[in-house]
């Protein structure tokens, strides 16, 4: 992609989706990177004199400052993290392997036909903003938008949780949001699925864990899916709603 600044000069620009490390082994000052991260998302661990570096997805914010302390060793891809079930699967290793990811059409197509397998109609969301900055919330309103049109995959959002099956919740869950989430949780028909939406949501994200807010989702209530992201595409986000169906087939609900 390109962008052009206010004296219409093209500059070169990627659409930041995840961090990458280098396949070499890792060779330097590892606590100056671990400092760069407001975010604390980096840990290391040693092993016979070799430095590995992690990234918990759930926290990265992708500022980008990781990458500018250590460019030959960590760059910022297009490429975006994946949701996953478990909330450990969100750290990922220097030397691990990123899977590869299915397009938004063929994501979609299987989603509507297990929704059609296991509910014979609309999968209705019920989305809850537990104090986030809004930037979670413009991705899930794109999912509606004609570009995106989640709606021909037999997925609706709803006004009230007593009409939904999945609970879409944002934010690091402030304080003042703890017991209307609570309340949104238990007002919502069984069965139901939770997924935390962005890192916020994962870890409490920029905001951490603090006097004000709880430091993510499943400090309140279960969580079933966790999607990374700041904010996390549209497209992530269909994947988690069909990681979320997955989940409930296998758990044979």
């Amino acid at each position: 992609e390109t962008v052009r600044n206010m004296d219409n000069q093209s500059i070169s620009s990627t659409y930041r989706g995840s961090i990458s490390f280098n396949v070499e082994p890792f060779v330097g000052n590892e606590e100056s990177i671990l400092d760069s991260c407001p975010t604390r998302a980096l840990s290391a661990t040693k092993d016979n004199e070799q430095t590995t570096i992690a990234v918990d997805h759930g926290k990265c914010i992708m500022c980008g400052y990781c990458s500018q302390v250590a460019p030959e060793f960590i760059t910022i891809q297009s490429k975006p993290a994946s949701p996953v079930k478990i909330k450990k699967q969100l750290s990922e290793y220097s030397n691990s392997h990123i899977p590869s990811e299915k397009s938004f059409e063929e994501i979609g197509n299987e989603l509507r036909e297990k929704i059609k397998k296991m509910f014979g109609r609309s999968l209705s969301i019920r989305e809850v903003d537990a104090g986030s900055c809004n930037g979670c919330e413009i991705e899930i309103t794109a999912l509606n938008n004609p570009i995106y049109d989640i709606e021909r995959f037999g997925i609706h959002f709803v006004a009230s949780p007593r009409h939904a099956d999945v609970l879409l919740v944002t934010g690091p869950v402030s304080k003042n949001m703890e017991i209307a989430l609570l309340r949104t949780y238990e007002a919502t028909p069984g069965p139901k699925i939770v997924i935390a939406v962005g890192a916020c949501a994962c870890s409490g994200g920029i905001f951490g864990d603090t006097y004000a807010t709880t430091g993510g989702i499943d400090k309140v209530v279960p969580v079933d899916v966790y999607i990374p992201g700041c904010p996390p595409r549209p497209e992530v986000l269909i994947q988690g709603l069909l990681l979320a169906v997955d989940r409930m087939i296998t758990n044979g609900i």
